[in-house]
């Protein structure tokens, strides 16, 4: 016997909510390295053409993206693939554990972006499946 809390015909909607909810926080990450916006000490002169800069560009059009359902799949698939070199080519590097390495944040969006890559946007998209 399974205990469901949501009866899984709401999955789709569940998936596109998270699907929305980590874009509109991941875009942050974007507007605050080349807006400013949220005001992030850190992105304070930042270069468009450094790797903060290329990842911000990514995150602000990727995240826009995925917030509203568009090219979800190979998106999030780039998406993964940005965080996944964010935390190994940066954090890791610091410490082994994320807890220690401040990288808990680029783990947890590289794996939610990588099941979005796999399962699609889920509901509220414009991407038709």
């Amino acid at each position: 016997m399974t205990l469901r809390i949501i009866p899984e015909r709401y999955l789709p909607h569940v998936q596109g909510l998270l699907r929305i909810a980590a874009a509109f926080l991941f875009l942050q990450h974007g507007s605050a390295k080349l807006f400013g916006y949220p005001h992030v000490p850190m992105f304070d002169n930042l270069k468009l053409l450094s790797l903060l800069g290329v990842g911000g560009v990514l995150e602000l059009v990727g995240g826009t993206l995925l917030l509203v359902g568009l090219f979800t799949r190979p998106v999030a698939f780039l998406l993964s693939g940005e965080m996944a070199v964010a935390y190994f080519g940066f954090h890791a590097l610091d410490a082994f554990w994320p807890l220690h390495n401040k990288g808990e944040l680029a783990a947890l969006y590289c794996f939610v972006f990588l099941f979005f890559s796999v399962a699609g946007p889920g509901k509220f998209a414009l991407d038709r499946e």
